[in-house]
């Protein structure tokens, strides 16, 4: 084998980049992957990261709708060993192709089905666009400061079809796992509309919190009305423009951090200055204006290479560069680790792209092959053999990663939830705390708000690894482990005892993940990583405010705070980050490795950086090649990409659109005739078609509109204008969609969660409530053989807490 899953056959039969970059990891991986496309192709072949997307994989062309292409089809799933499929519910049987049918041919095959919504609920039949989920899910609301009024603002940014990606990859790479101790696969469901809430951080518990206790905490926004700073946010998290036409994004987040910027804008004699007291939590608004005002104009002086000069001269100052499009890949850590290739493809020449998702090192992947061109193997279908196999017993399997332990060494959001979504497939989390516990439970003003989400199933131990004691107890966990995650800064895990080459000496068949912000080394792998920052860099912020943004120099200070007001806004909210989609590729890394152990590939270190991962979340935009046309952009007003995929006013509110085919068309035109005549549009005049749709839209309930259209299979949504989590704990929507679970927690008590993010026919999975930091401290040191008076003495000397 020459790869972490080489040997493994997989069929692709998904038209879009969601099913796309699951497939993707395998062929990168060393699996053998054909994409079994419609007759002329499929469409993402039209977009700019096809090359990515299909790199190093086979291409046949096969009509599902024939029996001929039907029982082809059949005959190359004889010997597969995964099946990916992005079909709305029920087609697949309607086909003859269903799980029961594909499990009856071949037991042993992984059967992943990627829907919008699911396959029960009351959204479960509608079509998978992004723009269709992120709609009726409230994600447009979540940003809805970026324009003005109430109209919530159409988003570029895959906050739903990438997360759809990961969490089918887990539920794929876990099913692989399990089937190498039962023989058996199964079939494994992911839907966008779950996998986005993987991203939220805290706004959940904030809500909860609202609902729970009211009056007992109270949701800041982080501008006014008019636009000024309300939170010490705006300051730590300060976006300010260089003299030459830069934005950048600042990360100060530590009270010795926001000391080391204002000393380096020159202002360190506010700090002494009583006027500025407190700074810069400040309860009048004229203050708040003022300092921010202050900042930005003297940020406006200096150049970027300026900045740069001051980021390499103190450790304690730095902000990353916006960058959008292509750029992303000129980020000099992309450069260095070269998370950044470029790859021969046979039909657009040479193609720049994102890098592997994981580093790994026994088993490195290969991303040096072209995409295919279309119906390049399609001798692979005659020459495919049926095969016959022996049915096998589908009992359940219980957890499909039970007996599994991780070991967790990192503090925050990103690498910890990373962890977290392996404890829902059964795996064992044991958390190694400082002993006053991760900052993170401390970082909303309401305790625990900020960690609830990622403590959850876990359990805490809390140790000061910085004696001798303490490292000797992490040692003693690691030793009977499956996988350690670690996600400090470079050098720092070395520093301290517990990096690779000295775990791997204690645990030979170790997997370990660097879940880090940057990487191991290089220029910035000290640098610390936070959710804005990465958000820029990695181009999610200026891929969510499209144009609105100008970049240039010469802009007056009004300019330059409306600028900054709408980065902010936005960029990030708790919902959707940075640091939700960088967790995902962290748990991918994971269950990578284990099922490289499983299949006889021993353990071996991985590396991820939240900005690679952003960087193939953003991949649709950052892809480059001569001749590219490039990712189209929302317009202006940031309603959608064109007449077709846009938001339009109703009588009481919006509803999003998507039409994307001609057969789409056709129902469309049929469906609006008692309202509107489409017969005889033109539909390249993108203006009138947006004013006709525009007119008659808006004589109808957005209600109305989503039932008459969705009875005509044309995908229409009244868009969603509440908060996430009040969509989602509705009892028509979420409820009856399977979205919750329940679970307590010992502060937050009994509450509403969500459910396991995949679904399995056979396996199990499970739910688990957050927990205190160090609860776990004395049950796991007495499992470690450590005696009550030897806990107690280690408690007294504050080696464990």
């Amino acid at each position: 084998m020459t790869g972490a899953l080489a040997g493994l056959k997989v069929i692709d039969l998904s038209p879009n980049r969601v099913g796309a970059q699951v497939s993707q990891l395998f062929a990168d991986c060393g699996a053998d992957v054909t994409m079994v496309e419609p007759p002329g192709g499929a469409p993402m072949r039209e977009q700019p990261a096809f090359a990515f997307w299909a790199r190093g994989k086979r291409s046949v062309e096969l009509d599902l709708h024939s029996e001929s292409g039907r029982a082809a089809l059949r005959t190359m799933m004889n010997d597969a060993d995964v099946l990916i499929e992005t079909f709305r519910p029920g087609v697949m049987d309607r086909l003859g192709l269903g799980a029961e049918a594909l499990a009856a041919l071949n037991p042993r095959l992984v059967h992943t089905s990627i829907t919008g919504f699911g396959h029960i609920g009351p959204c479960s039949g509608l079509q998978g666009y992004e723009g269709i989920v992120a709609a009726k899910l409230g994600v447009f609301q979540a940003f809805g400061r970026m324009v003005p009024g109430d109209r919530p603002p159409f988003l570029a940014v895959p906050w739903c079809s990438f997360p759809a990606s990961q969490t089918a990859l887990h539920g794929t790479l876990a099913a692989l796992i399990e089937r190498e101790r039962s023989g058996l696969g199964q079939r494994v469901e992911a839907s966008l509309a779950q996998a986005f809430t993987s991203l939220d951080t805290w706004g959940w518990f904030e809500q909860l919190i609202e609902q729970k206790w009211p009056g007992a905490y109270t949701r800041a926004t982080s501008y006014d009305a008019d636009q000024i700073p309300t939170t010490p946010f705006a300051y730590f998290l300060l976006i300010a423009l260089t003299n030459d036409g830069h934005w950048l994004q600042f990360a100060q987040v530590a009270p010795r951090l926001f000391r080391a910027l204002i000393k380096a804008l020159g202002l360190e004699e506010m700090l002494t200055d009583p006027t500025w007291q407190g700074m810069p939590m400040f309860s009048d608004r004229e203050r708040r204006l003022a300092l921010w005002s202050r900042m930005l104009e003297v940020a406006n002086t200096k150049t970027l290479a300026e900045w740069e000069a001051i980021f390499d001269s103190d450790p304690d100052v730095f902000a990353e560069e916006f960058r959008a499009g292509p750029a992303v890949l000129d980020h000099p850590q992309a450069q260095w680790d070269g998370s950044v290739v470029e790859v021969h493809d046979v039909e657009r020449g040479v193609v720049r792209q994102p890098g592997p998702l994981a580093m790994m090192r026994r088993t490195p992947a290969d991303v040096s092959r072209s995409a295919p061109r279309l119906g390049d193997d399609q001798h692979r279908v005659a020459d495919a053999v049926s095969t016959s196999r022996a049915s096998l017993d589908p009992a359940p399997s219980g957890l499909p990663l039970a007996g599994v332990t991780v070991v967790e060494f990192a503090v925050q959001y990103a690498a910890p939830h990373g962890a977290t979504l392996l404890t829902d497939l059964g795996a064992r989390v044991i958390k190694v705390e400082l002993l006053e516990g991760d900052p993170i439970r401390m970082i909303v003003p309401f305790p625990e708000t900020g960690g609830a989400k990622v403590m959850a199933g876990k359990e805490s131990i809390c140790i000061d690894l910085r004696t001798t004691e303490g490292l000797a107890i992490a040692h003693q966990l690691v030793r009977s482990a499956d996988i350690v995650m670690q996600g400090f800064r470079a050098g720092v895990a070395e520093r301290i005892g517990i990096g690779y080459d000295h775990l791997v000496q204690i645990n030979p068949s170790l997997v370990y993940l660097d879940a880090t912000g940057y990487g191991v080394g290089g220029p910035y792998g000290r640098r610390p990583a936070y959710a804005p920052s990465i958000g820029a860099a990695a181009g999610l912020a200026r891929g969510n405010v499209g144009d609105l943004v100008e970049e240039r120099a010469g802009m007056s200070l009004d300019e330059i705070r409306h600028g900054s007001y709408l980065l902010t806004v936005g960029a990030v909210t708790t919902n959707a980050q940075a640091d939700g989609i960088a967790a995902l590729g962290v748990a991918t890394a994971m269950l990578l490795g284990l099922l490289a152990r499983e299949r006889g590939l021993g353990g071996q270190e991985i590396v991820t950086t939240m900005i690679n991962t952003n960087a193939h979340a953003m991949s649709a935009h950052v892809v480059d090649y001569p001749g590219s046309h490039g990712e189209p952009r929302p317009d202006l007003d940031m309603r959608g990409l064109h007449a077709l995929y846009r938001t339009y006013d109703a009588a009481d509110g919006w509803v999003f659109l998507a039409v994307t085919t001609d057969a789409e068309w056709q129902r469309l035109v049929l469906a609006m005739a008692p309202f509107v005549d489409l017969s005889g549009v033109d539909r390249s005049n993108e203006e009138a078609l947006a004013q006709r749709l525009a007119e008659a839209f808006a004589t109808r309930h957005k209600d109305d509109w989503e039932h008459d259209l969705r009875a005509g299979d044309v995908a229409c949504v009244a868009v969603t204008t509440t908060t996430i989590e009040s969509a989602l704990w509705s009892h028509e929507f979420g409820v009856a969609s399977g979205y919750l679970a329940e679970v307590e927690h010992p502060v937050f008590e009994v509450h509403p969660r969500m459910a396991p993010l995949v679904r399995f026919s056979r396996s199990a999975t499970r739910v688990g409530g957050g927990m205190v930091a160090g609860a776990h401290t004395d049950a796991i040191l007495t499992e470690l053989g450590t005696s009550a008076v030897a806990i107690a003495d280690l408690r007294d000397r504050k080696i464990v807490g």
